[in-house]
């Protein structure tokens, strides 16, 4: 894997200590963005659960092509673009474009059960990060951030892009591993709500894999004016949701 020097803090640019820094990264990555962390993930579908009552997703190749389109042209390819600004404002100490882009990506969310999913999860990981890896770096920033929001409107990316790169992560495998967690938490729904196979969800996340990386690479060239989106299928899903009789999850 290539890193590109702008996108490591000026601290860590010591090629001595890049093998050091990259187990570093790549075990809090693994700890983070595990399910076991508590952020609450397996309660979201991200409104796959009523396209499942739908009839919309009720087999594997459904599940990837709805995957595929969220990540291509939704919630995926959005957040993707707000963590890597995000980093980039944290890595530079830009506090008030840190600012702007926290306030849009908690704004980008299109529905009442998108933002609570986007938001709930945001603030348990922030809250976990503070309470157990905190840094000065860390620190410094919430404080920023809390004296101007006064409660902090985190979303997911934006919260694990701002511990990130307060831990001096890398940018890429830190966006990729955001991604794939934001895929594997849907592809848990769909497991258990259609219901599939683990292995068949495991086919499902090894399948979407290069575009992930496609994803990953797009979002770090792209600027706040290419936002945008249009899952709309999906934002409808969501929308429905939050009227359906009979569900699992909060999303």
């Amino acid at each position: 894997m290539t890193i590109i020097i702008d996108d490591l803090p000026r601290a860590q640019r010591d090629p001595s200590s890049a093998g050091a820094l990259a187990d570093d990264g790549v075990l809090k990555l693994a700890v983070w963005l595990s399910p076991a962390f508590p952020v609450g993930g397996f309660t979201y579908s991200h409104g796959l659960e009523w396209a499942i009552e739908d009839g919309s997703v009720t087999t594997a190749d459904q599940l990837q092509a709805w995957i595929d389109d969220i990540l291509s042209h939704g919630a995926g390819r959005n957040d993707a673009i707000l963590f890597a600004h995000v980093w980039r404002c944290v890595l530079h100490r830009r506090i008030d474009d840190l600012i702007s882009v926290v306030e849009l990506a908690d704004a980008f969310q299109p529905t009442r059960e998108r933002r609570l999913e986007a938001g709930a999860q945001g603030a348990a990981f922030a809250k976990a990060i503070g309470d157990t890896w905190s840094n000065p770096v860390y620190d410094a920033i919430n404080a920023d951030l809390t004296a101007h929001f006064g409660t902090i409107p985190w979303t997911y990316a934006t919260a694990v892009a701002t511990a990130a790169a307060c831990h001096g992560l890398s940018l890429r495998p830190s966006l990729g591993s955001y991604l794939q967690a934001f895929v594997a938490t849907i592809i848990s729904a769909g497991v258990r709500a259609i219901p599939l196979g683990q292995t068949e969800g495991l086919k499902i996340l090894a399948r979407v894999t290069p575009r992930l990386f496609a994803i990953t690479d797009e979002a770090m060239a792209a600027s706040l004016d290419d936002l945008g989106g249009a899952a709309i299928r999906a934002d409808i899903a969501s929308m429905r949701h939050e009227t359906q009789y009979t569900r699992l999850f909060r999303s």
